[in-house]
């Protein structure tokens, strides 16, 4: 089978790659970063190097492929995310129509569902939209909760202020999570048994209510008792604001807490929750944030 895996070397991509190269496949992964070349290239599988804004190296790059695994990167230097979602994802249809993929896997997120008011979310389920209008096309749909490596953000929270918070947490509702690990193993999963039609696979480690993640990680660093405080949507957007994020990230930020909150983002996954979770729990994650911690 010819793969061709967006992402770079990235958390998720990399493994996925290494996984299908080991099992016999021809894989092409796409970075824009010529100093990638070289580690692709060491993994056995080849380099297509380029953007993913570019019409013309997409449509070369997917041509003779079969099945593609895609996802939107992040780029924290863009001043307008949303904008540059949209493009990659047009690009993305674009360069399908004219190609033999007839098999997807595409990295979505709980949410993606709402179409609308989930922040940077909203942007995969336009890509999943324009994915189920092309004709012959079977797509399996990953959608992982929120990453464990979001929580990182609150080492310096806990550090300074002696509280975790955001602008959700103060009702009942757990908050599922998911570490990239377990997300390219069911990724390579879907990628090595191609599914019919459209599916869509829930992804999860962990579901833990966001007071007992404050505890949890304050305990992991000597601050016991460390409360979980819900913000108000202006508040969050400062602090995170104050914390580096421009504006254009900040306000996706902002409407995905409020998806969270309002339990609209993760209504989907507790009707279908996967009938098995990820081995990594959030007490494996307290550990890792004991370190991040340390240099906050």
């Amino acid at each position: 089978m010819k793969y061709i895996i967006t992402g770079s070397l990235g958390n998720i991509s990399k493994p996925v790659t290494k996984n299908l190269v080991a099992a016999g496949h021809d894989v092409t992964v796409i970075s824009s970063s010529a100093d990638k070349k070289s580690e692709i290239e060491s993994l056995g599988a080849t380099a297509a190097i380029g953007s993913l804004t570019d019409s013309a190296f997409l449509k070369d790059t997917f041509q003779n492929a079969e099945m593609a695994y895609l996802m939107i990167p992040s780029d924290f230097a863009l001043t307008d995310y949303a904008k540059f979602q949209l493009e990659v994802a047009d690009k993305y249809v674009e360069a399908l129509k004219g190609s033999n993929i007839k098999h997807i896997v595409l990295l979505s997120s709980l949410g993606a569902q709402l179409r609308k008011g989930a922040g940077p979310i909203d942007a995969l389920g336009y890509l999943e939209e324009k994915l189920l209008a092309l004709p012959g096309l079977h797509v399996n749909f990953l959608r992982p909760s929120y990453f464990f490596s979001n929580l990182f953000s609150l080492a310096g929270m806990i550090k300074h202020a002696g509280i975790a918070g955001n602008n959700f947490g103060d009702t009942d509702e757990k908050l599922v999570l998911t570490h990239t690990d377990h997300i390219a193993e069911v990724a390579t999963a879907a990628l090595l048994n191609p599914t019919e039609g459209k599916t869509v696979t829930n992804i999860a480690n962990d579901e833990r209510h966001p007071s007992e993640i404050a505890a949890i990680l304050g305990n992991a660093v000597g601050k016991e008792n460390t409360p979980w405080i819900t913000f108000s949507d202006e508040d969050a957007y400062n602090g995170m604001l104050g914390a580096g994020l421009n504006e254009s990230f900040a306000k996706l930020y902002k409407e995905m807490g409020q998806a969270l909150r309002s339990g609209q983002m993760q209504e989907e996954y507790w009707k279908n929750r996967p009938e098995q979770l990820g081995s990594y729990k959030l007490e494996d994650f307290a550990k890792e944030f004991a370190g991040a911690y340390a240099g906050a």
